[in-house]
């Protein structure tokens, strides 16, 4: 694993997500209050985008069919998810959010 830069810490706003692409990896940087985590970008139940999901007290939404995860563990919260999604570790240096890809 590597620290890739994502963005400059000003350009993504608290309770909302950004999809970044490291290589393979498409990654969606959620910023719950002044902190940052990050959690794969696809849906365990059926591969969509969580980056466009409703972000509340830490938790995600899929748009598709509304399973909930928690950004910070990648925990599933609802059906009709039932595995767990990848969480990356983050860190904020100098202005600049990076994601251990």
């Amino acid at each position: 694993m590597a620290w890739q830069k994502a963005f400059k810490a000003g350009e993504l706003g608290a309770g909302r997500a950004r999809s970044v692409q490291f290589g393979e990896w498409r990654v969606a940087v959620c910023r719950v209050g002044d902190d940052y985590h990050a959690i794969h970008d696809i849906c365990t139940h059926d591969g969509g985008s969580l980056d466009q999901g409703e972000l509340v007290d830490g938790r995600i939404e899929c748009p598709r069919h509304g399973a909930w995860f928690d950004v910070k563990t990648g925990k599933v919260l609802s059906l009709p998810a039932v595995r767990d999604i990848r969480t990356f570790p983050v860190k904020v240096e100098n202005g600049d959010v990076f994601v251990d890809i």
